[in-house]
């Protein structure tokens, strides 16, 4: 258990605080509820379990190996971020199809080019990954122990969205919500490409 406190208060930080993931999360539950952003939640923690999974097995060395891979990563991922935000605006305009909840699989699809999951994945790989134990078990440990602590905390997030919703009911206070829901999103793509 005392191998497992540092993975547990990593995996709790990189989980609360604001990144991709937390910022949509927010969008979602403002904007269709929590039963509704439920898809995006549990596709977040699917798509970041494999990639924690994989990570520990072995993927993390060969981004170490080849930082270009990374970089490649980050401007795919701030790409995707620059869609997402351009959805959001479009939201905040008019129910269309754009204005939806992202489903399971678009959830679990983007952690594979969400840096910040990248991030966490290489270091807990690298820095909290049980000893004494086969790496197959070490990987599975870490998978859960991650994917337990991110459900409630990315919940926190939509929970959070859903809690300023009764303040948007104003349309104008609506779109102004969702211009700055984009705008974060915008400023975490630039970021991810200006490092």
């Amino acid at each position: 258990m005392t191998e497992l406190l540092p993975l547990m208060t990593y995996s709790l930080v990189m989980s609360s605080t604001p990144g991709p993931n937390n910022m949509l999360l927010t969008a979602s539950g403002a904007n269709f509820g929590y039963r509704r952003s439920l898809p995006h939640i549990l596709g977040i923690g699917f798509g970041h379990g494999v990639q924690i999974f994989v990570t520990c097995l072995g993927l993390g060395s060969l981004f170490v190996a080849y930082p270009l891979l990374h970089s490649a990563l980050r401007v795919v991922g701030a790409a995707y971020l620059l869609i997402l935000a351009w959805k959001l605006t479009g939201s905040a305009i008019a129910a269309s199809e754009l204005a939806r909840p992202l489903s399971f699989a678009q959830a679990a699809a983007f952690q594979a080019v969400n840096p910040k999951n990248w991030i966490k994945s290489i270091t807990v790989a690298s820095v909290f990954m049980p000893s004494g134990v086969a790496t197959g078990w070490a990987a599975a440990i870490v998978l859960v122990v991650t994917v337990a602590i991110n459900f409630p905390c990315v919940s926190m997030w939509t929970l959070f969205g859903v809690a300023i919703r009764r303040l948007l009911t104003d349309s104008r206070r609506h779109r102004q919500f969702n211009l700055a829901m984009a705008g974060v999103l915008l400023l975490l793509a630039v970021s991810l490409v200006a490092r």
